[in-house]
């Protein structure tokens, strides 16, 4: 056994248990989710009355879910900042960075004074706190995955990785349950007031839970072994630009539906169902909490049959899923049959898990040790700048001008899109995540 095998292996033994890698590359997507959700909740529910009160219903709407668009946008730079460090010195520092980022940001967003307090400052630090909190999201995913992804025993890499996967559904979930309970126990005005602002402030609670595991974790053998043959890359963004732009763009189109069916559903969903469909706001949180369970369900079962059956195979099945689900989904939301809305929402989720599941180790499986960090964390956050952030918007502007059954022709257009992307790559299970 040389030297270099020895040194990983001692790097590696620093981890008891393949519970503490489990349980730390998914508490740390998990707190990281929750924080984006209750952000997403609370722009559906309350931010456009709190910081944009003199624009109208709609155009208020729009400006809040246009704050959440923002830190979408911005997570691709940060993906390219987090994994230009996370290819260079390590997976386990960068995580710990961008677990503090989003937690602090958001934690400070439940601090925040409304406009009636300080006026249009008010939106203005709003913006700004979700730029960080995207920003730290941006170099989470790829870093979280990679954890899990690179620890993983032969043959066993789906079932590790979707241990990041499945931080985003217990993440939604736990935020949506928060704000279910505290809709059901406030009276409006006060969930108006302050209510609204508890599940923000939890965040610096799940902060200091998610440290404790992160610190206590060692770094990866992959780039353990990668550094001691002192084989990181200097420039890890331009050597994915050079050896990989098909699966960097590939990568992004490919998770474009899982990103559109979720946002969709989880965000515009809930403003049109309560404001248009005038369905009470506890009953929809409700109902959300059903169809985040079939996510949850879908997202660990495919990503532990992916390596069996394969990623590509199964992601495939997810789009194809949503091309023809897309179009029945508004149809059944509007028929207000609290049955066929809870379907409705959940067939989106199922479509989003399928895709997701399998997700956390068909990117990272893309590109090689030396830049993984970098290409899937840019390929992952390219996708959530179109299928997370501008999407919702779109839907909001194409449901008001040509009704919801444009919605559903545009929703299965995406679901389409990233098929053919899925279609255009190869299939990665077999492949070696020591390879540089």
């Amino acid at each position: 056994m040389d030297s270099r095998t020895i040194a990983a292996g001692g790097a590696a033994a620093q981890v008891n248990s393949k519970g503490r890698i489990a349980a730390a590359s998914f508490v740390g997507t998990a707190i990281e989710y929750y924080d984006y959700y209750i952000y997403g909740t609370a722009a559906a529910l309350v931010l456009n009355k709190l910081f944009f009160p003199t624009l109208s219903s709609f155009a208020g709407t729009l400006a809040a879910l246009a704050t959440f668009a923002v830190g979408f946008v911005v997570r691709p730079v940060s993906a390219i900042v987090f994994g230009h460090f996370g290819d260079r010195i390590g997976r386990k520092a960068t995580l710990v960075v961008s677990l503090l980022l989003t937690g602090l940001s958001t934690a400070a967003v439940g601090l925040l004074p409304s406009y009636s307090t300080i006026g249009v400052a008010a939106p203005l630090l709003l913006v700004v706190l979700r730029i960080l909190q995207g920003i730290g999201l941006g170099g989470e995913w790829g870093g979280a995955a990679l954890l899990s992804a690179e620890h993983a025993p032969p043959g066993k890499r789906g079932l590790f990785a979707s241990a990041a996967q499945m931080g985003a559904p217990v993440g939604y979930f736990a935020a949506t349950a928060l704000f279910w309970l505290l809709s059901a126990w406030l009276p409006d005005a006060s969930f108006q007031a302050w209510g609204w602002r508890i599940p923000f402030l939890l965040s610096s609670v799940l902060v200091v839970i998610g440290l404790r595991i992160r610190l206590r974790v060692a770094e990866t053998p992959a780039f353990a072994a990668l550094e001691i043959d002192r084989r990181t890359h200097s420039a890890p963004l331009a050597a994915v630009l050079r050896r990989y732009p098909r699966e960097l763009l590939l990568g992004a189109g490919s998770i474009i539906v899982a990103y559109v069916m979720f946002y969709t559903a989880s965000t515009y969903c809930l403003t049109y169902t309560t404001k248009t469909l005038h369905i009470p706001r506890n009953t929809m949180l409700g109902i959300t909490l059903i169809a985040v369970v079939v996510m949850g369900a879908s997202t660990f079962l495919v990503a532990r049959q992916s390596d069996r059956r394969g990623r590509r195979v199964l992601m495939l099945g997810g789009a194809g899923f949503g091309v023809v689900f897309s179009l029945v989904m508004f149809p059944l939301l509007d028929t207000k049959n609290l049955v066929l809305v809870t379907a409705a929402l959940s067939g989106a989720l199922l479509c989003m898990g399928m895709v997701y599941g399998p997700l956390g180790a068909f990117l990272p499986e893309l590109f090689s040790t030396d830049v993984r960090y970098t290409g899937a964390g840019i390929a992952y956050n390219l996708g959530g700048v179109f299928g997370g952030g501008i999407a919702p918007l779109l839907v909001a502007q194409i449901q008001e001008s040509h009704g919801s059954g444009a919605v559903g022709w545009f929703l299965s257009a995406m679901a389409l899109l990233s098929l053919l992307c899925i279609l255009a790559l190869p299939e990665t299970r077999e492949r070696d995540l020591t390879a540089v």
